[in-house]
């Protein structure tokens, strides 16, 4: 290995300016890593009671002690089927996911939050809350119907244009049959 007195000025400074560069990095990366304040709380933290329900129903959605920092905001959505008539709380959202905002308990749980689903609610609907210093928590609710079964699926008034318009395409498709036929005829003669 050359002796530090033996290696040319020109080529000195820039390996002194990078290993002081890298020490200087290593120095601030260890706090900043020791001070991320992002908290990541266990799967399945939030949930939903019941976890499934009829459309126009009510449910409750909580979220478990140290899922958020005591006493910070937490915004609420619900996404779903015609998710904007979703009510969280007492208040109707006219926006495609309804949100609401309320506040974590000491604990940094979440208390009950009533949620009345749509009375046009079909297939699952996802519920997340998420605060400025936590990835938070989601919870699902599956929508059955009378009979307790999941309500999948179209109905007779969403499937009429799926047929009027396959309708549509195989008269299309027909008629350009029968130019292409009438054309090569010509074509022969």
């Amino acid at each position: 290995m050359p002796h530090i007195a033996n290696i040319p000025t020109s080529r000195l400074f820039p390996r002194i300016a990078l290993a002081s560069a890298l020490a200087l990095g290593a120095l601030l990366a260890v706090p900043a890593a020791a001070n991320a304040s992002t908290i990541y709380p266990p799967s399945g933290s939030c949930t939903t009671t019941p976890a499934t329900a009829q459309a126009g129903g009510t449910i409750a959605f909580e979220c478990a002690a140290e899922t958020f920092s005591p006493d910070e905001e937490i915004t609420i959505t619900v996404t779903g089927e015609n998710g904007a008539a979703a009510r969280i709380g007492m208040v109707r959202f006219a926006i495609t996911t309804a949100s609401s905002t309320v506040s974590s308990a000491a604990d940094g749980s979440l208390a009950a939050v009533d949620i009345s689903l749509p009375s046009n609610a079909t297939g699952t609907y996802n519920i997340a809350a998420v605060s400025s210093t936590s990835a938070g928590g989601t919870a699902a609710v599956t929508i059955t119907g009378a009979d307790g079964l999941p309500a999948t699926g179209l109905d007779q008034g969403q499937t009429i244009g799926l047929w009027i318009g396959g309708g549509a395409l195989l008269l299309a498709g027909a008629a350009l049959a029968v130019v292409a036929a009438v054309r090569r005829s010509r074509d022969t003669r």
